[in-house]
């Protein structure tokens, strides 16, 4: 399987930036996709961003137009860019290695947007 293990949170304020980095490692040859998901207090992990081995990228309709998904292949790494940042994007961010027998979770990241 793989370890995945996120940075990047903190607090920001509304309208501000933050990034996201997943880094993995282990048997990252099986991924055939990465997600960025999220929990607020009190509610569910949604999905928020997918980004597939063949490059194929799909966003909740909650984030469309402000978070970019990316991945840097030599550094094992996948991003999440979060532009123009709300108080209700405040939530823990895990993200998600999936393959076809399998899925690992990190331990996810807080972001807080807060003025």
């Amino acid at each position: 399987q793989v370890q995945l293990v996120e940075s990047g949170g903190g607090l920001v304020q509304p309208g501000g930036s933050l990034r996201l980095s997943c880094a993995a490692s282990g048997s990252i040859f099986s991924i055939s996709a990465m997600t960025w998901y999220r929990q607020a207090p009190g509610k569910r992990r949604e999905w928020v961003a997918t980004i597939t081995s063949g490059g194929t990228i799909n966003y909740a309709d909650s984030v469309k137009g402000r978070f970019t998904i990316s991945r840097d292949n030599a550094k094992n790494t996948v991003y999440l860019q979060m532009n123009s940042l709300k108080p209700e994007d405040t939530a823990v961010y895990y993200c998600k290695g999936i393959a076809t027998t399998w899925s690992s979770w990190g331990q996810g990241t807080q972001v807080t947007v807060s003025s």
